[in-house]
């Protein structure tokens, strides 16, 4: 049975759970109950991974999800993000802290198995796919506009300097708001967007996808996962774990896998990426020679 996901999830949840509490049986009442106590992993794992995490399958964590009346995880995520409940930075540090208290008192030791965890994901081989499709996509471009916002813009100004380093053409797309559409009013054929966003599928992101698919511009995301409304979205869905779901996000890996597909890129050209290194050589030795001159 498919929900509407413009139902309060609260309401909607527990409705499901009483009228499916007897078919479930104690394995599927524990699944039921992290659904809802943990709704932030839940937009970020796969079937898989929450049947790890729970200690159970992934096959009893979809027909868990079934028999709660959502027809698939990706439906079940889609009522969450619209229902609004979903965890503040806070929520997140909280968790992070009580996680670190339980397992070490150490939060060096917790961000290294965290970190740990994601290079995990990169050695993976669907993400290795992933990469490669990438890699290929914005290959073709003849410039590749880099879109992130908040803290992600960061990462998007330096992933944009590391790809004009390397001889692409590139820019940042960082503004909020109405500002936003300034950024946006250049691009044009021959351009590709590499977007780093994540949960749900706030404005800013969904006027930079709306444009992309108006001017029909290739677009990679960079998300924490593939089967959500907004990885739907993309031409091409990079998973990078930020982190541990529901806790503190950290962006080591993300920066890494980043950095590895601008080094592919730089693979794919050589010739260009030498050459403007070169260049970028040459324009650091006149700026080094006009300094010593003008003291």
């Amino acid at each position: 049975m498919a929900v509407d996901a413009t139902i309060g999830f609260e309401k909607e949840f527990n409705r499901m759970l009483g009228q499916a509490h007897q078919q479930l049986g104690a394995t599927g009442l524990r699944v039921a109950k992290f659904i809802d106590e943990n709704r932030q992993v839940v937009l970020a794992s796969s079937a898989a991974a929450l049947g790890a995490r729970i200690g159970t399958s992934d096959a009893t964590v979809l027909r868990t999800i079934q028999s709660l009346g959502f027809t698939s995880l990706a439906e079940l995520k889609n009522a969450i993000l619209n229902s609004g409940k979903v965890s503040t930075p806070a929520d997140d540090m909280r968790r992070t802290l009580v996680d670190l208290e339980k397992a070490t008192g150490q939060a060096l030791d917790g961000i290294l198995r965290a970190h740990a965890e994601g290079f995990d994901v990169l050695q993976s081989d669907k993400c290795r796919t992933q990469m490669a499709t990438a890699v290929r996509l914005l290959d073709g471009a003849k410039r590749i506009a880099v879109f992130g916002i908040g803290p992600s813009s960061a990462l998007a100004s330096y992933v944009s300097i590391l790809l004009a380093r390397n001889g692409r053409r590139s820019r940042t797309i960082s503004a909020t708001g109405s500002m936003l559409a300034d950024q946006l009013l250049d691009l044009g054929k021959g351009d590709a967007l590499l977007i780093l966003a994540y949960g749900r599928l706030y404005r800013e992101v969904k006027a930079v996808f709306a444009e992309a698919k108006a001017l029909g511009l290739p677009t990679v995301l960079v998300s924490e996962a593939d089967d959500t409304p907004l990885a739907k979205l993309a031409n091409v869905c990079l998973v990078i774990p930020r982190g541990r779901p529901g806790q503190m996000a950290l962006h080591g890996a993300t920066l890494v896998g980043l950095e590895a597909l601008v080094l592919s890129l730089a693979a794919a050209r050589p010739d260009a990426a030498l050459a403007s290194l070169d260049n970028l050589n040459r324009l650091r030795r006149a700026t080094e020679v006009q300094t010593k001159t003008t003291k």
